[in-house]
């Protein structure tokens, strides 16, 4: 049976990301080209990958980015094998926002 890889959504969102905080480019591209890559079936193994990401509810995980100067709120359906890209941006602004209700920004 042929993997079935991880479809990141969306890619635009990551380099809008990527430009407004050029210093996690290198990081961001990193988990784009292992996420788009990985056969992930749950929280489990996506751990293995990134041992430092926490699950947070809502089939949501963050991301410690550049030694927790950043995190990466993704939401995961592991059934449909996408992963929905919801906020990226400093620490500081991570402690002001509610990880179970932010919304991917809007185009």
């Amino acid at each position: 049976m042929l993997a079935s890889f991880m479809n990141v959504i969306t890619k635009g969102t990551l380099l809008s990301y990527i430009q407004k905080y050029p210093k996690a480019k290198d990081w961001l591209i990193t988990w784009y080209e292992t996420a788009e890559s990985a056969d992930w079936e749950n929280f489990n193994q996506v751990k293995k990958s990134y041992p430092s990401a926490d699950q947070v509810g809502d089939n949501r995980m963050v991301f410690n980015v550049n030694g927790n100067n950043y995190r990466l709120i993704v939401r995961f359906s592991f059934v449909y094998k996408s992963i929905q890209i919801k906020w990226f941006g400093p620490h500081k602004e991570y402690d002001k926002i509610d990880v179970l209700n932010i919304q991917a920004p809007k185009k």
